[in-house]
């Protein structure tokens, strides 16, 4: 015979029956009478043609069949629950959603967004990565971080970070093939390029900032983002030309070295943008407030490892 699904209050009433092993606790639990949770109970029992309860002398004992569908229904109701009530968050304002490239959220946004979660402990923060950009008019985003000039029309945009460019290596690879002393003794060194075209510097751009642009650029191995190429260069395959917000914190622990003073200032930079009516949203506001405080104190790093000097 077909499935046939008993309703939301016959499944309640089973399992808080099945948890207290009493009907008269659930009624109380549930806020109804005795005989309501005895009426949902037998429902359910004549839909699927099955016993769930048995009374040996007062004592109500689950039947075998009662042992195997209670569980499943208890986990139904709490996944439906959290569903709902996650749900109810994000209508309210609770959640937030936040698009940026991958590389950005795994070395500089998540290593702090515990401290946003530690002063505003009822806001969800929900992350998505992707290397296009989303559709923040469509409102399936409330926060975008992108890199560019900043130029998103309609959208409220503000300046985050501005990056440097610079080589780095691990200092067991400096170890092993000895620190080089001047920018042109990198022709000879293996350098680890990222091969997608974008408007970021790139080795030659570098190269000719530091007056030695070769001809023919190095061998090396090449990789689809700059994240797998600082990684590369911290698991000790090579030199990588790395942006500020990817090794920051990496140079800070001394995973990774700066090579020379050489520094070329991206062409473009990371901004916030929102639509103007999610700015307005309490949640939303705190997050922005935070986000650009940290990019603050992060900007001044990036220009002291830039070799760039800030006025006391």
């Amino acid at each position: 015979m077909p499935f046939r699904y008993p309703p939301i209050t016959a499944l309640r009433a089973l399992e808080s029956a099945a948890r207290h092993l009493n009907f008269t606790r659930a009624a109380e639990e549930l806020h109804v009478t005795q005989s309501a949770i005895s009426h949902q109970i037998r429902h359910v029992e004549g839909l699927w043609q099955l016993k769930l309860f048995e009374k040996q002398g007062r004592t109500l004992t689950l039947t075998e069949s009662g042992q195997v569908t209670v569980p499943v229904v208890r986990d139904f109701l709490n996944k439906i629950s959290a569903t709902v009530e996650g749900l109810q968050r994000r209508v309210e304002g609770g959640a937030i959603r936040v698009s940026l490239l991958q590389s950005l959220a795994f070395k500089w946004l998540v290593p702090r967004l515990g401290h946003f979660n530690e002063r505003h402990p009822g806001v969800d923060v929900w992350i998505s990565t992707s290397e296009e950009l989303a559709d923040l008019s469509a409102g399936g985003v409330d926060v975008g971080i992108r890199l560019g000039r900043g130029n998103y029309p309609g959208l409220k945009v503000i300046p985050l970070l501005r990056e440097f460019v610079f080589p780095v290596a691990s200092p067991y690879f400096l170890k092993k093939h000895g620190m080089p002393e001047t920018p042109a003794d990198l022709h000879h060194y293996p350098l680890l390029y990222r091969t997608a075209v974008d408007i970021c510097p790139r080795w030659r751009d570098w190269f000719r900032d530091a007056g030695c642009e070769p001809r023919i650029l190095p061998h090396g191995t090449h990789f689809p983002d700059t994240s797998m190429a600082v990684q590369a260069a911290m698991d000790h395959q090579g030199i990588a030309l790395a942006r500020s917000a990817h090794v920051s914190d990496d140079l800070n622990a001394g995973r990774l070295v700066k090579l020379f003073t050489v520094s070329s200032l991206s062409p473009v930079a990371y901004h916030l943008a929102c639509r103007p009516e999610s700015a307005r949203q309490q949640s939303v506001a705190d997050f922005i407030n935070w986000l650009t405080a940290e990019a603050r104190q992060s900007q001044e790093e990036f220009d002291r490892q830039a070799g760039l000097q800030h006025a006391a």
